[in-house]
């Protein structure tokens, strides 16, 4: 069975962050977004094919280095296509029933309830539904009693929307679907495609827990912070890293890190950071080998990887780009 994630984009929303790093490799608890998706996946899926056009050689990098039990697949895509078109450049890597997964949720859906539910039914795929209170900006689904899907609605005003249930953006779909995406052309699998799917056996999965739509800096702290609380954790130091401060609640620090004795409140610290004494760091992200020098203070800010912070310096709402990036 194989597993097609959804990773391309520019990541812009995340920005200083992706200008360094494709969005899917973002570390959360000191693991890429894409590899918490991947380690919840069943074992029935042995192959995982990223469908991505930004930064292809880093994910290629990436995937060489970690050891998985799967085979993953890094497929380009030569322009966005949508969600639909990109599915349909990777059709020839699929071969039985397959999940489709936007690779920057955060989840608690058990893939394996899920994909047992769509077994027991009779039909050409299913879509993982959320509740939320306002669904003004999402693709609401109504659901009947059977758990078939009967409608949707894009982004209906408040007065207007039918239901809560929303999609969720994990899919299980037949290789049938294929057929209805037309070749090298943009298409919504929202949009375009499983509205046409209802007739023919589309099925809703409710799930509950946390949902979290890793795309941008402030649903990350939230996934950083429900991530933690799951592990029954307050805070995360990765291998080879020295803390001579205080660490608050919620900061997870990477590995290879020197903190000096300086505090540390909410905050993601990547690998290699090295932070001098008296420093207060809050409500912040450091990238990849960040030095920060004695008595610095960082506040809601988020500094890109390899910059260098000369002491004394204060740092409120700010994003540091880095030197070099690629648009």
């Amino acid at each position: 069975m194989q597993a097609i994630l959804l990773s391309g984009g520019f990541g812009t929303r995340m920005r200083p962050l992706t200008y360094t790093t494709p969005k899917p490799l973002l570390p959360l608890l000191n693991k890429s977004l894409v590899q918490h998706i991947i380690d919840s996946l069943p074992k029935e899926v042995k192959e995982v094919v990223l469908a991505a056009n930004y930064k292809i050689d880093m994910l290629r990098e990436y995937f060489e280095d970690v050891n998985l039990d799967r085979e993953v697949h890094i497929v380009d895509e030569p322009e966005p296509r949508g969600t639909a078109g990109a599915v349909k450049n990777v059709e020839s890597y699929v071969d039985d029933t397959f999940f489709v997964i936007n690779s920057d949720i955060i989840s608690s859906l058990d893939f394996r309830n899920y994909l047992d539910f769509y077994r027991e039914k009779d039909g050409i795929g299913a879509i993982s539904a959320w509740r939320v209170d306002d669904p003004t900006e999402f693709g609401v689904m109504d659901i009947s009693k059977d758990s078939r899907i009967k409608r949707f609605q894009e982004k209906p005003a408040p007065e207007e929307a039918f239901s809560r249930k929303v999609n969720a953006g994990h899919y299980i779909l037949e290789p049938e679907v294929f057929d209805r995406i037309p070749e090298g052309e943009k298409v919504s699998m929202e949009r375009e495609i499983f509205p046409d799917l209802v007739e023919e056996g589309l099925f809703g999965y409710e799930f509950e827990g946390y949902w979290i739509d890793c795309g941008r800096p402030s649903s990350l702290f939230e996934a950083h912070r429900t991530l933690l609380d799951e592990m029954g954790k307050k805070r995360l130091v990765g291998d080879k890293s020295s803390i001579e401060g205080e660490l608050g609640e919620y900061v997870t620090v990477g590995k290879d890190c020197r903190i000096g004795k300086s505090s540390i409140y909410n905050s993601m610290i990547y690998d290699g950071v090295e932070i001098g004494k008296g420093c207060i760091i809050e409500d912040s992200i450091l990238g990849y080998d960040v030095v920060v020098e004695d008595n610095v203070t960082i506040k809601d800010s988020i500094i890109s990887d390899n910059l260098y912070l000369e002491k004394n310096k204060e740092v409120i709402k700010e994003k540091f780009e880095p030197e070099e990036k690629e648009i």
